[in-house]
C-alpha cells in the first residue's frame, strides 16, 4: 500500500473519525445519505482498490448459502466440498474463510472469482447504500481498513467542522 493511503489510515485520525460518526448519527437520514454518497463517488475517483486490497487481506466476508452455491458451481465442485476446503463457522455461526488473505485473491490483487464473489464483497465498503445512519458503526470500522472510507470520513470531518 502506498504511503498516501497509510497517512489516510493513521491512528491519529481514528478518534476524530469516532467523534464525527457520533455527530453524523444526529444528522437527518436523507441528508447523511446524500453527503456520504457524494463523498463515496469522489473517493473512488481518486482511490484504486487494486493498489490496496486491504479488505481482501484483512477482513473476511461472511458467505450466504447463495454465495456458497454460486462460487462452488463456478469452481465446479459441490457446495459441501467448497465449505470443507475454504470455510468455517465463526462465533456468530456465519460461514467465513478459514484464513486470510482471501484464498481467491491473486498476487496482482485481482479477485480470481470476481464475477461470482460473495455479496458482502460486492457491497463493500457499503458507503453507497441507503440508510447510512444504520451502518455508521460498520463504516467507522471500515475507515481503519479502507482508504476510500477514510477519505469519506475526511470529507465528513471537513463538513462537520464548518
Amino acid at each position: 500500500m502506498d504511503s498516501a493511503y497509510k497517512q489516510i489510515l493513521s491512528d491519529q485520525n481514528s478518534e476524530e473519525i469516532r467523534k464525527t460518526a457520533q455527530r453524523m448519527r444526529r444528522m437527518r437520514k436523507g441528508k447523511l445519505d446524500q453527503l456520504i454518497h457524494k463523498l463515496h463517488d469522489e473517493a473512488f475517483e481518486q482511490i484504486d482498490c487494486l493498489l490496496c486490497a486491504n479488505c481482501c487481506t484483512t477482513t473476511g466476508p461472511f458467505l450466504t448459502q447463495i454465495d456458497i452455491e454460486r462460487i462452488a458451481k463456478h469452481l465446479r465442485i459441490k457446495p459441501g466440498a467448497f465449505i470443507e476446503k475454504y470455510l468455517h463457522l465463526d462465533e456468530d455461526n456465519d460461514f467465513v474463510f478459514k484464513s486470510m488473505p482471501c484464498p481467491f485473491l491473486g498476487d496482482d490483487k485481482y479477485c480470481n472469482i470476481y464475477d461470482v464473489k460473495p455479496k458482502a464483497c460486492r457491497d463493500s465498503p457499503h458507503t453507497d447504500r441507503k440508510n447510512q445512519q444504520g451502518i455508521l458503526k460498520l463504516t467507522q470500522k471500515n475507515a481503519a481498513i479502507c482508504p476510500a472510507v477514510a477519505k469519506i470520513f475526511e470529507g465528513l470531518i471537513e463538513v462537520d467542522n464548518r
